[in-house]
């Protein structure tokens, strides 16, 4: 484990882990450890005045931008040399250093109830006026504080405050942190009309980045910089009809490692608690690797979050987390479930309306095209598509677009080029354990499946640890025959192995392989032993699947099929790819065989004859 830091006091340890540090004041003050990226300032400055940046949740974007306040605040510049020292821009700063008065919001502070949502803004965004106003008092022109505040609104608040700045020769930097939570989850829980009178009505939000608009074109504007941070373009889009507040870095290659730690930050991160970042690198790559936010890929990035709580367990007991994903980092299915489902009012109404057909199951009325794209993805582990850069809420049921939001969301990854387009691709192991459980969600949620998850994720253990298979394939079939909803919706190879892999990938134990994720020519998923996290497993599967539909259904057909899988499990079973990953595991060939939904032959196949 290398120079294992585990036994020693805290006070004798060189740092402290940022694991969910934000705030840099407090980072330096604390001796946390820094992995700095105080290189790219300069490039920030070059890339434009008025920036906006997207990245996956968890990636460090808040810590960044409180890097940057204390960079360019006026008011820090005293305490430049103690807060950044050792850092790369201590020894190279810009002529903008400490040149610019900083006012800072972060929008998850803002509640998003649609009730309570204008009030919890104004409210907030007056506090953190009031603070910046005393912060500057003795920078800004006499009564300041008291015309800005005596404005009704954060719109009128802020156009207030441009004019002082711009009267008085002083120029605002404007950074905003999650500029899209509470519009997000306005739509999430509210609905889309909700979302619409927020963002397309002549409310407060629009009415706010109306201020920003005009000064961002403004001649002499107070406005010097702009800064936007958050997961995804639609609500900027929304806000501001089209995109036009400022330049979009999100794609530009230069900033793909500006958040997340690139091999080469991991290591010194990792030698810096004394421990050797070598031995952990083949899990943290599986895990938490491979994220590339340009098509060129320059380099690939670790989420920081996952680095971060990994690290935090090898220094607390000498030993990698027991659950290798962080709880922090998910992503809540409901952040997705309105892209997934129709809302069942709305189904309603247009099938009585003739707009849906009468005979469709219910689980496809309520299961829009997104779900199908999303299950497809998973399947297949990747989708050419291009990414766009921006788009309305109401474009999400477009391929492009729905695409293009699980990308930004850290769901998809830059992967190379396929026949003159992008190829992305889910980056790794977490995402794809996150996947299969929004697809769980959503057939629970659409009324397609619904099973007891404790119950199959125990006998998920039986098979890893008694070689007791049979339980689980017999248990999933007995629960689709007796669900009609389901049988209506599992027809087809396809939709019986995703529909399976959902549910294999509760599972801790195994690492699940399919066919898609191993370019074809393997079996159609195999189930690895995990030996990193449960050394002592005892038994790995391979298993075939093979479909009839009832209507092509005869006993002729079945041995045929069967047959056939027999023959492939053997030759499977020698394949290094199989051989790399088993061990002393005992591999257990199954063939499985559906008419329709219906499971109608299983068995455990012999090597040999």
């Amino acid at each position: 484990m290398g120079r294992s830091t585990a036994n020693m006091s805290a006070t004798d340890r060189p740092w402290r882990i940022p694991y969910g540090v934000a705030d840099f004041i407090k980072l330096r003050e604390g001796h946390e450890y820094y992995v700095d990226k105080t290189r790219y300032l300069p490039l920030l400055e070059q890339a434009g005045r008025f920036l906006f940046l997207i990245r996956p949740r968890r990636f460090g974007k808040s810590l960044l931008q409180s890097v940057m306040e204390c960079y360019y605040d006026a008011g820090w510049a005293e305490r430049f040399e103690e807060l950044f020292a050792g850092t790369w821009i201590a020894e190279h700063p810009t002529p903008e250093k400490g040149q610019y008065l900083t006012l800072r919001f972060d929008f998850s502070a803002v509640r998003s109830d649609p009730k309570l949502v204008e009030e919890s803004f104004e409210h907030y965004t007056r506090i953190i006026l009031i603070e910046f106003l005393q912060t500057h008092a003795n920078r800004l022109p006499p009564k300041t504080q008291e015309r800005v505040l005596a404005e009704r609104t954060l719109a009128h608040r802020l156009e207030r405050l441009l004019a002082e700045l711009k009267g008085s020769g002083l120029q605002l930097y404007l950074f905003i942190d999650e500029y899209d939570n509470f519009a997000n989850n306005v739509l999430v829980n509210a609905g889309r009309e909700a979302y619409r009178e927020l963002t397309h009505s002549s409310g407060f939000f629009r009415d706010f980045f109306a201020v920003l608009k005009e000064a961002v074109g403004r001649t002499g504007s107070g406005l010097a910089r702009l800064f936007i941070t958050g997961v995804s373009p639609i609500t900027l889009d929304d806000v501001t009809s089209g995109f036009n507040i400022g330049r979009n870095i999100s794609l530009d290659p230069r900033f793909n490692a500006l958040l997340g730690f690139t091999h080469a930050e991991m290591e010194r991160l990792f030698d810096a608690f004394g421990q050797d970042f070598s031995a952990h690198r083949a899990v943290i790559d599986e895990w938490y690797d491979h994220y590339h936010f340009h098509a060129e890929r320059l380099e690939p990035v670790v989420n920081s979050d996952m680095a971060l709580y990994y690290l935090h367990s090898l220094v607390d007991i000498d030993k990698p987390p027991r659950e290798l994903i962080d709880h922090n980092v998910r992503i809540d299915y409901g952040k997705l479930r309105h892209l997934l489902a129709v809302d069942q009012h709305l189904a309603d109404r247009e099938r009585a309306q003739g707009q849906m057909p009468g005979e469709l199951p219910l689980p496809e009325a309520r299961l829009n095209g997104n779900f199908s794209r999303l299950r497809a993805i998973i399947e297949s582990g990747e989708v050419v598509a291009q990414i766009q850069s921006s788009f309305p809420a109401e474009g999400l049921l477009e391929p492009e677009n729905f695409v293009s939001l699980i990308y930004y969301l850290g769901l998809l990854s830059f992967a190379g080029e396929r026949e003159g387009a992008p190829l992305l691709r889910i980056p790794n192991r977490t995402v794809r354990q996150l996947m299969y459980g929004y697809l769980r969600a959503a057939y629970d949620e659409a009324g397609v499946f619904r099973s007891s998850t404790y119950r199959v994720a125990e006998m998920l253990r039986h098979m890893a640890y008694r070689g007791d298979w049979r339980p689980f394939f017999d248990y999933l079939a007995e629960q689709i025959a007796a669900q009609a909803s389901v049988r209506d919706f599992l027809q087809g190879e396809k939709m019986i192995q995703g529909f399976l892999l959902a549910w294999l990938n509760l599972s801790p134990y195994f690492r699940v392989f399919s066919e898609a994720e191993q370019a074809g020519g393997f079996v159609d998923l195999y189930l690895a032993p995990f030996y990193f996290q449960y050394p002592d497993m005892c038994h790995a599967y391979l298993i075939e699947l093979k479909y009839v539909s009832r209507s092509e259904d005869s006993p002729a057909k079945r041995k045929q099929l069967l047959d056939d899988a027999r023959a492939q499990l053997r030759r499977y079973a020698g394949d290094e790819r199989v051989r790399a990953q088993l061990g002393e595991a005992a591999l257990h060939p199954i063939v499985l065989l559906y008419s329709g939904w219906e499971l109608v032959h299983r068995e455990a196949v012999a090597m040999t004859g």
